[in-house]
C-alpha cells in the first residue's frame, strides 16, 4: 500500500472520521463502521483532505484535464480544497467547478460555479463516499446540460466494496454503463490490511476482534 493511503486511513482515525462499533446504515445493514466526513471541518483537515485528493489524481490519472468538478454540497469544499492542493503540491494549475442545487434567475445566472464548463474541458468530479450514485447521476446529467464536458473520473475517499441493490456495488454499476473509471483514496480492504498492523491498531485503540466482524460483514455484502 502506498504511503499516502496508510496516511489517509491515519488521518480518518485521527480524526475520528473513521469509526468502528455498530452503525445501522440507510440500507438496513448493521455496519462494524461507519466514516463522517462531516468531522473534516477544521482548516487543517481540510487542508490535509485537498492534498490526499490531489495525490490520487496524480497517481491514477494520466491524461490531460482542466478542472476538478464538486456536486453540491459536500463536493464543493472538496473540489475547492483539490485544486489548491494541486497547485501548491504538484505544480498543477486547474479551474473548479461546482452546481447550485437552484439556478438563479438574477445576477450570476445558471447553475454552475466557478469556470464556465465547454465541450472542451475534461473533468475530474471529487466526492466523498458513493452509497448509492444518486449524487454522482445526477452530476453526469447537470454536466451534460452544461457544457457538456468530458468526465475522465471520478475521486471518493472510501469504497466500501459494498453491494447495492444487487450484486454489484454502485460504483460498479456506473462505471459499467458509462465507462467513467472511478479511483477510490482507499478501499474497505485497505482499511483492513492497515488494521492488520498491531501497532497502527494499538495507537488507535481498535481491538483485534474488529477484523473479524469486518470480514463477516464483508461475506454478505461485499464485491469484488
Amino acid at each position: 500500500m502506498k504511503d499516502y493511503k496508510k496516511e489517509f486511513i491515519d488521518f480518518l482515525l485521527e480524526m475520528k472520521s473513521l469509526k468502528f462499533g455498530e452503525f445501522t446504515l440507510k440500507s438496513g445493514r448493521l455496519s462494524p463502521y461507519f466514516l463522517n466526513t462531516g468531522m473534516l471541518h477544521t482548516g487543517e483537515a481540510v487542508n490535509k483532505l485537498g492534498s490526499f485528493y490531489a495525490s490520487t489524481i496524480i497517481d491514477n490519472i494520466k491524461k490531460p484535464f482542466t478542472a476538478i468538478f464538486g456536486p453540491a454540497y459536500k463536493g464543493i469544499p472538496l473540489a475547492i480544497a483539490t485544486v489548491n492542493a494541486l497547485y501548491n503540491e504538484q505544480n498543477v494549475n486547474v479551474d473548479y467547478s461546482f452546481n447550485r442545487k437552484e439556478a438563479k434567475d438574477h445576477g450570476d445566472k445558471g447553475l454552475i460555479v466557478g469556470k464556465t464548463l465547454t465541450p472542451e474541458d475534461r473533468i475530474i468530479l471529487v466526492d466523498d463516499v458513493i452509497t448509492a450514485g444518486t449524487a454522482v447521476r445526477e452530476s453526469i446529467e447537470i454536466l451534460e446540460k452544461n457544457g457538456n464536458p468530458s468526465l475522465q473520473a471520478v475521486i471518493v475517499s472510501v469504497d466500501r466494496m459494498e453491494k447495492g441493490t444487487g450484486e454489484k456495488s454502485a460504483i460498479q454499476e456506473i462505471s459499467e454503463s458509462t465507462g467513467i473509471e472511478f479511483f477510490p483514496i482507499v478501499t474497505i480492504l485497505d482499511i483492513m490490511e492497515f488494521l492488520k498492523d498491531d501497532n497502527l491498531r494499538d495507537k488507535h485503540g481498535i481491538d483485534q476482534s474488529m477484523l473479524a466482524r469486518m470480514e463477516e460483514y464483508r461475506g454478505k455484502y461485499g464485491v469484488a
